[in-house]
């Protein structure tokens, strides 16, 4: 099962009571610094403060009463996670989430205040993962898994409807690239309504999962490390289904960024935009400044996909925004 563009018209529909319709706002001060219109996609506005919230939503929505009352076990960086968690107290689905020792604290500590039952196991997203299916197992829970599903896919989709419909003359647009389902999704539903957009994915350095995949040719375990973008690590699933052929079909452009240009632009986004975002939300801005990026005279749009940043990573961020700098 395949998702297509009407899947992501249904998703729309089903997750308004829980997940917010985000806001699209012009930034004077980037946009004259890359002779650009740049608009940011403030997915940070979502009651759990990332885009996560609208494939889980769209997800637990479908599920039938019998699966519902047995519970519901996903893995997750953190934003998927609470984004579940949060999603599940609303519908009434008791939840677990299973993740690795490299979350950081404050999404561990967002998740146990949604009320799920939290697992802190392993060091890796993978472990996680195989934590989630164990139980799913021995427990009987349904695992929502945080991208490579149709529904997750379907809901992220939404993104790229509302930014067609707030910029329907939209050139570029860039989100961050870890499992798929944010790229998948809203290059599913934006090239497939106006197939000129270049749609731009942006990995981290190391652990690029998706990235070394997709030259591999098939999925690939990559080791994961700590990241100021910690939400784009972890594998894509050595057994994907989805998102690992939907991304090639739908990202026009890809791109890694270093540690020391993420930093930098998590402080142009407080400096500019007076926005303290986690290091996968700045990922597309990142980009721009490493690689020199030809956006002038274009209409970008830079999906800010998430704000759930630990203020103890603001000594680390400011020392390596100097190392970009200079």
């Amino acid at each position: 099962m395949s998702t297509s563009l009407h899947d992501v018209y249904l998703a729309r529909q089903a997750i308004k009571p829980v997940a917010a319709r985000t806001p699209l706002v012009y930034s004077p001060t980037l946009s004259k610094r890359y002779q650009a219109q740049i608009w940011l996609k403030l997915e940070t506005s979502q009651p759990t403060g990332a885009f996560k919230l609208r494939g889980a939503t769209y997800a637990l929505s479908r599920l039938p009463k019998a699966l519902r009352e047995r519970g519901v076990i996903t893995c997750s960086t953190g934003n998927h996670g609470r984004a579940l968690a949060y999603a599940a107290k609303q519908l009434g689905i008791p939840a677990t989430v299973c993740l690795s020792s490299l979350v950081p604290d404050n999404k561990v500590n967002a998740v146990k205040a949604m009320g799920a039952q939290v697992w802190v196991v392993g060091s890796s997203q993978d472990e996680a993962e195989q934590a989630a299916l164990e139980a799913v197992s021995r427990d009987g829970l349904c695992y929502i898994p945080p991208f490579d599903h149709p529904d997750i896919i379907a809901g992220q989709g939404t993104i790229g409807l509302e930014i067609l419909e707030d910029a329907p003359d939209v050139d570029v647009i860039a989100a961050g690239l870890s499992g798929g389902g944010l790229v998948g999704g809203l290059g599913l539903a934006a090239r497939t309504i106006a197939p000129h957009i270049d749609l731009i994915g942006v990995s981290i350095r190391d652990g690029a999962a998706m990235h070394e995949s997709i030259i591999a040719g098939k999925p690939v375990a990559v080791p994961e490390s700590e990241s100021l973008a910690d939400s784009l690590g972890g594998g894509i699933g050595l057994n994907n289904q989805y998102t690992f052929s939907l991304v090639p079909k739908v990202m026009t452009q890809h791109y890694q960024v270093d540690e020391a240009f993420i930093a930098r632009a998590m402080i142009d986004m407080w400096q500019c935009e007076n926005r303290w975002v986690e290091g996968a939300a700045v990922v597309g801005l990142a980009a721009a400044c490493q690689h020199q990026l030809e956006w002038q005279d274009k209409k970008v749009v830079i999906v800010v996909s998430g704000n759930n940043v630990s203020t103890d990573t603001l000594t680390a961020v400011m020392a390596l925004s100097e190392q970009a700098r200079s």
